[in-house]
């Protein structure tokens, strides 16, 4: 049964609900809906699932964008209604017929909902009641053809068998001509299967062929033999010569391999630390960077440059021929989608991002109306720019030093964990933060909860050193969630601003230490948990933050698990314009970009560029 179906504007002016579908619904699905699909750019996907406790809903949608309007189809997930997408194209034409912008109340259609639902949910039950028909037919003709295969007898029974499937073949034929796409993708399907099968024979016969074995019993004096044979017993006096000659003397190494100096020990090299430390200078993140109009002047230049050889191919014909419609269609989009989407993808946007960003695009722009003097592709290459713009700029605050005073305000320190894959620059990046802080006259701790990772505890107590900050480790092989919690407490007994919990990289696979980290993060609560990730990476951005997500809520005892509040960027400065990352890891995880890493040295720290990164995804 349809639990509600209700009509409104972009802005959130509801326009009609249907009084008659109903309890009130539980839970927030439509503010859900409109928070995490709407405006995060994913209304081309076809259904929304909403969770609440006690019932589960699938919420469909569609929109008219001429008029501005959206309707919303709700219903509990179990039902698998058949007539939803066609109830609500019926509603969307009719309302869009009566539809007024100065009109707020239309208490009038309730009785046109009525029909319309009748009518689907007859349509529904026509074809439900003509597919259960059709089966039986089909089993009744299944059968006879067996019968009738197994009447026949020796050579009859092969020519009966060609026939018919020469006659099978020409219905074939005769209906690929007829129904292009369906008979087609049928006669593909059977294709590869073959093809898979004559693989197998292929392989099968090939390992047998090269069986050494047996080519050693038929050709013992063969060249290729012998050259196989030694090729195959060449490794293994080599292998044993080598791990003869590594062998290590008794007596005792001179020199220790640790350089590293104590935790305490006063020593020349700390004064030529501390001097490394006051001559970095300003951070790049109080450091505005300045988009000048000759700048963009040069983009936009270029983006013409770039169209201008374009424009001579199919696309301008193309171009020229859907220019004059008045109404959007799905088929006028899709050249310029196609060609923002490739890309997008060059500029190292996950594959599975681009599409779905092309697909809410052609969502908004389908059925609008193309402006006077304006083609095609420059109206969806705006309609893509606002809706990066609106995915890249943060949903809310995150102003650390504001969050750092309410926090000292409350006498208790802020508490970051930085967590991420193996080898992203968690440590060096954490103490960029720490370099940031300091200058703005906050006191920092650093907690070393790595206890996995060998080197891990004197790399962090290096840059301590270098920052003049105190730092709280308990060495290797120690639960992190309790070398965390101590260090809070110490931290609140110092008087500590901040804590910047440092935490072992792990692969989103690894369920052992996944666990370690869902721990460490339930029974501390910090304030912020920030993903530290690689602008380098491309699909697996994808993968490592949606497996990050859903193993701090699975794993976690909580029933309101933490997730990932924020994303720190790593080795920006070597991507030229791929840039694409950012987009990967906002969009899929919806958390902003708080900080980009673009350096080897404590001040190369900066914020993200919304504006620099956009153009850049669209150059």
């Amino acid at each position: 049964m349809l639990e509600q179906l209700l009509i409104f504007t972009r802005g959130g002016l509801i326009l009609w609900t249907c009084k008659e579908l109903g309890n009130a619904l539980k839970g927030s699905p439509i503010d859900t809906l409109i928070r995490s699909c709407l405006l995060e750019e994913r209304s081309g996907a076809a259904s929304y699932s909403y969770d609440a406790p006690g019932v589960s809903y699938t919420l469909k949608w569609t929109f008219h964008n001429e008029l501005g309007l959206v309707f919303v189809a709700v219903y509990q997930r179990i039902l698998h209604l058949l007539y939803v997408d066609e109830l609500l194209a019926m509603v969307r034409r009719e309302f869009s017929e009566i539809y007024d912008p100065k009109r707020t109340v239309y208490n009038d259609f309730d009785e046109t909902f009525r029909q319309l639902r009748r009518e689907a949910e007859a349509r529904a039950e026509e074809l439900k009641k003509s597919k259960q028909t059709d089966k039986p037919v089909n089993n009744k003709k299944k059968q006879g053809q067996v019968q009738k295969a197994g009447s026949d007898k020796g050579s009859k029974k092969s020519e009966g068998s060609l026939a018919t499937d020469g006659g099978d073949g020409d219905k074939a034929k005769g209906h690929k001509l007829e129904n292009g796409h369906s008979n087609g993708n049928h006669v593909e399907m059977e294709e590869p299967r073959a093809g898979v099968v004559n693989g197998k024979e292929n392989t099968s016969s090939n390992i047998s062929a090269f069986d050494v074995s047996k080519l050693q019993k038929r050709t013992k004096g063969g060249k290729k033999t012998d050259t196989v044979v030694n090729k195959g017993s060449k490794p293994d006096p080599k292998k044993k010569a080598t791990k003869k000659n590594r062998v290590w003397d008794d007596a005792p190494p001179e020199t220790k391999l640790d350089f590293t100096d104590p935790m305490d020990g006063n020593g020349s090299g700390n004064d030529n630390i501390e001097v490394v430390a006051a001559n970095q200078g300003e951070s790049m993140m109080d450091i505005e960077e300045i988009i000048s109009s000759d700048s963009e002047g040069e983009v936009d230049d270029n983006v013409q440059k770039d169209s201008k050889p374009k424009k001579k191919g199919w696309f301008s014909s193309m171009f020229q021929s859907i220019a004059g419609k008045a109404n959007l269609e799905k088929e006028d989009l899709e050249p310029a989608l196609k060609t923002l989407k490739d890309g997008l993808m060059t500029k190292n946007v996950a594959e599975e991002i681009a599409e779905k960003l092309c697909e809410s695009v052609a969502a908004s722009l389908e059925g609008k109306k193309l402006a006077s003097f304006t083609g095609v592709s420059s109206t969806v290459q705006a309609a893509m720019e606002d809706a990066l713009v609106r995915i890249l700029t943060p949903r809310r605050s995150i102003d650390i030093l504001r969050d750092v005073h309410a926090a000292k305000e409350q006498r208790k320190p802020y508490v970051v964990v930085f967590v991420g894959v193996n080898g992203v620059g968690k440590s060096t990046n954490l103490a960029k933060v720490a370099y940031w802080l300091l200058q703005h006259n906050v006191s920092v701790m650093m907690a070393a909860c790595d206890t996995f990772r060998s080197g891990a505890v004197e790399q962090l107590r290096t840059h301590a050193r270098r920052l003049q900050i105190p730092i709280f480790e308990k060495g290797y092989e120690k639960d992190p969630a309790i070398v965390a919690k101590e260090a809070i407490q110490e931290a609140t007994r110092n008087g500590s601003d901040v804590v910047l919990v440092d935490t072992a990289g792990r692969m989103q696979d690894n369920e052992p230490l996944m666990r370690a980290l869902s721990k460490l993060i339930y029974l501390n609560n910090p304030d912020l948990v920030l993903f530290v990730g690689e602008a380098l990476v491309g699909n697996d951005a994808v993968d490592q933050l949606s497996k990050f997500n859903q193993k701090l809520a699975d794993l976690s005892t909580s029933p309101t698990p933490r997730l990932i509040d924020g994303i720190l960027l790593t080795k920006f400065d070597t991507i030229d314009d791929k840039v694409g990352a950012a987009l990967s890891m906002v969009y899929i995880s919806g958390a902003p970009v708080m900080f980009v890493g673009c350096g080897q040295s404590y001040t190369d720290l900066k914020k993200l560029n919304v504006k620099s990164i956009v153009k850049t995804l669209l150059k």
